[in-house]
């Protein structure tokens, strides 16, 4: 079986889509390979006891790079990886000078920001590790294209989207999350994600909801999750704030806070709501890479609606898991949100479709990539 080496700051005990996604990236390929990974302290509460964790300090950021490189040459030296696959653009350079080490194969696997983030040492130092390592693996056609744009030959750029767990969908689970919250039968939609400027959330409660309020008066947008605390680039948007121009716009009353959900708590959420909005806004150098989240509430039966915007086009398929919005056009995706609400998607469909992203999938995707490294040529998008 052939050795693979990890090396993320992503990674449980944090939580996030990212993190998420780098756990089940290294369970579901410790069936193709024998895995090792480097990554914060209490990682190795999160894996399987076949995947052997080497952990550092998540804090400060040096101290995390420091660690995590010398852990990754002495591992490369020792154990003799045949790829070393960073879970991020962060750890690039990580893995690059590991595989270098070691003779071993060196990708990423890329979100977006990336390719994008505009810090001046990030772009001197980090970018030109990326262009080159042996290969990129981007979470989208968007996030492939910025790839490119840095300049990473067309031929080491393959595409893999994040995958999702198919859930057994329990028929209480509707009953029991409006029940626990006191929603009634009041239309709900449901936001779920970090609360950064990039999500929009601050923006959605200010310029749309109140459109969607006058139609229904007891509409509830319930938002899950919160300001992050270890992102490196994010900009968060505080409660505090959202609530003040919900109160200003006349909606306080149409809006609550549930903080993080996970497990059957956040299940229930999906099952319960009516419409999952996702309002992620286009900014420069700060680009929504794929929206996991749109392609979970399609598993639940959830439709979506969301601006069409960097890697979101790939997360929802309009008019079969979701409605597409041009980004900024506030009344479009009021009325989208209106429609959906009288006459919903098809739940059949839109489980058809996130079937797609299952990870036994996304495993199978990722290796056949890893697999192709030695011919140098297109991987293309991986089916």
């Amino acid at each position: 079986m052939k050795k693979l080496l990890i090396i993320t700051r992503n990674f449980p005990p944090l939580w996030g889509g990212m993190e998420r996604l780098n756990w089940h990236m290294a369970e579901e390929l410790s069936r193709f390979y024998e895995v090792r990974l480097i990554a914060p302290a209490g990682a190795a509460e999160h894996v399987s006891n076949t995947i052997k964790v080497t952990s550092v300090p998540l804090r400060p950021l040096w101290l995390f790079l420091l660690t995590a490189v010398t852990e990754a040459i002495r591992e490369a030296r020792l154990w003799h990886p045949d790829i070393v696959l960073a879970g991020s653009g962060l750890t690039a350079p990580l893995a690059r000078m590991a595989a270098r080490a070691s003779g071993a194969k060196a990708l990423v696997y890329a979100h977006g920001l990336d390719m994008t983030a505009s810090h001046p040492v990030y772009r001197t130092l980090w970018l030109p590790h990326m262009r080159k390592l042996d290969g990129v693996i981007a979470n989208s056609r968007a996030t492939a294209t910025l790839a490119e744009k840095i300049g990473v030959l067309p031929t080491r750029i393959g595409i893999v989207h994040p995958g999702v767990a198919m859930p057994d969908l329990d028929p209480d689970s509707r009953l029991r999350f409006r029940g626990s919250h006191g929603l009634g039968e009041a239309p709900v939609l449901l936001s779920v994600g970090r609360l950064t400027e990039r999500k929009g959330m601050r923006e959605f409660v200010r310029d749309i909801l109140p459109m969607v309020v006058a139609e229904y008066s007891d509409a509830q947008l319930v938002v899950i999750g919160d300001v992050p605390e270890d992102s490196l680039y994010a900009k968060g948007q505080s409660i505090e704030s959202i609530e003040t121009v919900a109160r200003a716009a006349g909606v306080a009353s149409n809006v609550r806070f549930l903080g993080k959900r996970f497990g059957t708590e956040l299940a229930d959420a999906y099952t319960g709501a009516d419409l999952h909005v996702f309002p992620v806004r286009y900014i420069p150098n700060d680009p929504e890479g794929f929206g996991m989240v749109a392609v979970e509430a399609a598993a639940h039966g959830l439709a979506t609606v969301a601006y069409a915007t960097g890697g979101v086009v790939d997360a929802v398929e309009d008019g079969v898991s979701g409605v597409l919005v041009q980004p900024g056009n506030h009344a479009a995706f009021a009325q989208a949100i209106v429609r959906l609400l009288e006459q919903p998607l098809a739940v059949e469909q839109m489980c058809a479709f996130a079937a797609g992203f299952e990870w036994s999938f996304f495993a199978k995707k990722i290796e056949k990539v890893l697999s192709s490294l030695p011919d140098d040529r297109n991987y293309g998008e991986a089916r």
